[in-house]
């Protein structure tokens, strides 16, 4: 009965506004996986995006997936499963990737609160920015709450950077949990 009604509520729904994605400016490419094909959430997620962004105003220069509620330089720079979506949808979370990309893998969790940044201040003219330098996050890794990336960060496959941690330099080989400021590793997984 409930995967009846999910087919109807995506049918009702999604239709129309898989038609109007491109009007709004949202990317068609995100209107699939689990969100939408198991669960009405990704269609829920769409209506308050209408709602807040461009109707309300709210981070409007942001595209969907991205929501209201986080910050987005380059939406172009983000690169992410559309199964992971969800992970923009959290209060807080800033990912300043206008000059560099910014990778996250597949399964990755990000909790809310957790900044990205792949540029610095120049020490000389704050008003500036140092060239970017990519970060990338393998899969399944988890970011805890209030968590900070640095630029040209690459975390390896099921890395957890606890909550509050700086990470500052790389740890491609994963797998390991990872807390402090700044980050060290505190065990292998």
């Amino acid at each position: 009965m409930k995967r009846l009604a999910t087919r109807l509520f995506n049918s009702v729904v999604g239709g129309p506004l898989w038609l109007l994605a491109p009007l709004l400016g949202f990317d068609r490419r995100y209107f699939r996986g689990r969100h939408f094909e198991r669960h009405t959430s990704g269609y829920r997620m769409v209506l308050r995006a209408i709602l807040f962004q461009k109707i309300l105003g709210f981070n409007r220069a942001c595209r969907f997936p991205v929501s209201h509620q986080s910050v987005v330089s380059n939406g172009k720079n983000l690169l992410f499963d559309p199964d992971d979506f969800n992970n923009l949808w959290h209060f807080g979370c800033y990912f300043q990737n206008f000059d560099a990309t910014i990778q996250i893998g597949k399964g990755t969790y990000i909790a809310p609160n957790v900044g990205i940044i792949t540029a610095d201040h120049d020490l000389e003219d704050l008003d500036a920015h140092q060239p970017g330098k990519p970060v990338v996050i393998g899969e399944k890794c988890w970011i805890g709450m209030n968590a900070v990336i640095l630029p040209g960060v690459v975390l390896g496959d099921r890395t957890v950077v606890g909550a509050g941690a700086v990470v500052t330099k790389s740890f491609p080989e994963g797998r390991c949990v990872l807390g402090g400021v700044p980050a060290r590793k505190i065990r292998d997984l």
